[in-house]
C-alpha cells in the first residue's frame, strides 16, 4: 500500500493541446507548463501535474479563456523529452 501512496505522490506529466494561440500574458496561469506555440495555430501546454485537482484547475482556466480544448494526455518522462523535437520537427515542415 506505501508504494500505491508514493506513486500517487509523484506528479504526472501531461500534454495539454488547444487550438489557438495562447497569448503571452496568460503564461503565468499556467506557471510550471511549457507553452509552446505550433505554426499550424495550436498551442501545448506540457509539464508536471501534481494530481487530478490540479488537472482539473488546470483545465478550468482553459475554459475561461476560451481557448477549444484539443486533447489531453498523460505521457510518460521518455515520451515527454522528445516532445520538444516532434514539435519542433512539425513546426519547420509547416
Amino acid at each position: 500500500m506505501s508504494d500505491t501512496s508514493a506513486q500517487h505522490a509523484e506528479p504526472n506529466l501531461y500534454e495539454i493541446r488547444l487550438a489557438g494561440h495562447l497569448e503571452a500574458r496568460w503564461a503565468d496561469r499556467f506557471g510550471g507548463l511549457t507553452i509552446t506555440l505550433a505554426q499550424n495555430g495550436e498551442t501545448l501546454l506540457s509539464g508536471p501535474v501534481i494530481d487530478q485537482a490540479a488537472l482539473h484547475g488546470l483545465l478550468k482556466k482553459v475554459r475561461d479563456l476560451g481557448l477549444p480544448l484539443i486533447s489531453v494526455n498523460r505521457v510518460k518522462p521518455d515520451q515527454s523529452e522528445t516532445q520538444p523535437e516532434h514539435s519542433k520537427k512539425e513546426n519547420e515542415s509547416e
